[in-house]
């Protein structure tokens, strides 16, 4: 049995019962399934004592936060021409196969090799190449140069002829840049900030230590991100790895195996779904930021037990974000950690875009909450938002992360993070923290803040559908139509802004959207400009969906 991350689940259940229960086997769900046995387990209600009591030790406890925006939806309207817009591409894409088949093709895949199966998938590969490739001009435009907020230099491309390739060309213009998660604007700046720490790093240490962490590759440098992580957290230890992905997909299947349990919210980053997958836990999905489903689900499993064998679960892990990266969301973690702590289940909170960009102090979803983050079990997070470098770490008990090294896969196998990383990581957390002497840290926190606010305040007066809240820097706004994918990437491009446009699968099918990241880094007059351009673009494409039925 691997070392649990504390006492045996079994150690106290509740004496509840319930006639049927919902064992069910989940991957990530847009829309999650209703429960089967909803009706023999009553939803549990937190009382107004219970939803207040969850303490902080780092900061008092925030003033009540704006909810998150209460999306209508799209209109019948919409979500028709959206279909019929998806139909329409999908018949025309069997079409030109067809055609390509009998005429020939710039796609080799579709001759195939005499006495092979097809090496690729089937449908993957028709997505791919009958609409990905119609609009990938929208997606992987190459930069030169930093991600600077408001002058980020963008390499034109071109199609090569006869294939479905982009080339680079000579040209190439000055972007304001909506897209990149440089949240607090360290791209900017870094040359001021950060430079002389970082290229300190480049003399002594070179730019990889060439090994895994494990072996050969730990540095003095790793060893004290590690402690200013932990110290940070209000944690024993921590561990650092050198992918953000890497550190859910490679720390999950480590905690968890056969006979454990993941409840994993409905919209929890691919990262956190391909970890709780590649574990061997039985997973099962609640409803998007739902306590009463997951308190429903808790006791269903607890009640129940495993499948076939009915024995309790070795140990249960609720798993949700601190900010959604496609919904801008903040978690709604009070309630979610207090009845996760009812039943003696273990909390992971996901990081990566709340840790430097949430919380009076830069310390994420917890502070912004007002979650002692002595109450979640295990604390993700990334280094590849706010503080402009790449690599996440694990934060926990001294045990669990002493586990962690000799168990993760990140950890044996992977390549200890790069010297010059870690140099710019433990500068930024000197900023962040103020240790550094100035309070340029508190500056980029507020401005961070006020700059997405001031954003998603603008367009919603626009009549624009936004998903997410206030206070968070990711601020979705819905395209839903495939068509206005394209449409309104490339009409951003031509007014001078770099947008990130994201649709199916990566949402659902019938909501696209475009995803702004905002920055500390931007000043007023650079999101009065991007507002002023992004109106001219929304009444082309009317995208008005909160003030008209049809945008």
């Amino acid at each position: 049995r691997p070392a649990d991350l504390g006492p045996s689940l079994g150690a106290e259940m509740p004496a509840t019962r319930s006639s049927s229960s919902a064992r069910r086997r989940s991957t990530r769900a847009l829309s999650p399934p209703a429960s089967p046995g909803a009706a023999s387990v009553p939803a549990a209600v937190l009382s107004p004592e219970e939803t207040s009591s969850v303490s902080h030790a780092a900061a008092p406890a925030p003033a009540p936060r704006e909810q998150a925006h209460d999306s209508e939806g799209p209109t019948a309207f919409v979500v028709l021409t959206t279909y019929f817009a998806y139909a329409m591409l999908v018949l025309m894409g069997h079409i030109r196969d067809f055609l390509g088949r009998m005429a020939g093709s710039r796609y080799r895949v579709l001759n195939g090799v005499k006495g092979y199966a097809p090496l690729l998938q089937d449908w993957e590969n028709f997505y791919t190449r009958r609409l990905y490739h119609r609009i990938q001009d929208c997606w992987n435009r190459p930069i030169k140069g930093p991600p600077f907020s408001a002058t980020m230099e963008v390499i034109d491309r071109r199609p090569v002829p006869r294939t479905y390739q982009l080339e680079p060309t000579e040209k190439s213009g000055k972007f304001l840049n909506l897209g990149s998660y440089n949240y607090l604007g360290f791209a900017d700046d870094w040359v001021e900030s950060c430079r002389g720490a970082v290229m300190k790093a480049v003399d002594q240490f070179s730019v990889s230590s060439c090994s895994s962490a494990v072996d050969i590759g730990l540095t003095s440098l790793q060893t004290e991100l590690e402690a200013n992580v932990a110290g940070f957290l209000g944690k024993e230890a921590a561990i650092v790895y050198s992918m953000g992905y890497g550190t859910n997909a490679a720390s999950i299947p480590a905690l968890m195996g056969p006979g454990t349990l993941i409840l994993s919210d409905a919209l929890n980053h691919a990262s956190i779904v391909n970890g709780a997958r590649h574990s061997g836990a039985t997973i099962r999905v609640f409803r998007h930021n739902n306590p009463a489903h997951l308190e429903q689900l808790l006791r269903e499993a607890i009640v129940a037990g495993q499948p076939l064998t009915r024995r309790p679960w070795r140990k249960v892990l609720v798993v949700v974000e601190g900010v959604y990266s496609m919904e801008g969301e903040i978690a709604d973690l009070k309630p979610l950690v207090r009845v996760a702590k009812r039943y003696k289940a273990y909390v992971m909170v996901d990081e990566a875009h709340s840790i430097g960009a949430l919380g009076k102090t830069g310390r994420g979803a917890c502070e912004h909450c007002g979650v002692d983050t002595a109450d979640v079990d295990v604390m993700m997070g990334t280094f590849t938002k706010s503080y402009g470098a790449m690599g996440g770490y694990i934060a926990g008990s001294k045990e669990l992360i002493d586990y962690l090294r000799q168990n993760s896969s990140g950890s044996v196998y992977g390549t200890a993070m790069s010297p010059v990383v870690v140099a710019q990581v433990l500068r930024a957390f000197e900023i962040i923290d103020g240790r550094d002497g100035t309070d340029r840290g508190a500056r980029k926190l507020q401005a961070i803040k006020d700059n997405a606010n001031y954003f998603r305040s603008r367009l919603e007066d626009m009549g624009c559908e936004l998903l997410g809240q206030q206070d968070s820097p990711v601020v979705p706004l819905m395209l839903y139509n495939p068509g206005k994918i394209a449409a309104f990437s490339r009409e951003c491009y031509k007014r001078g802004l770099a947008v990130v446009v994201v649709g199916f699968p990566a949402t659902s099918l019938i909501e696209s959207r475009t995803r702004f990241c905002i920055s500390a880094g931007h000043t007023r007059e650079d999101l009065d400009l991007a507002l002023e351009r992004i109106e001219e673009v929304v009444d082309l494409l009317r995208l008005r969906y909160r003030k008209r039925w049809m945008g």
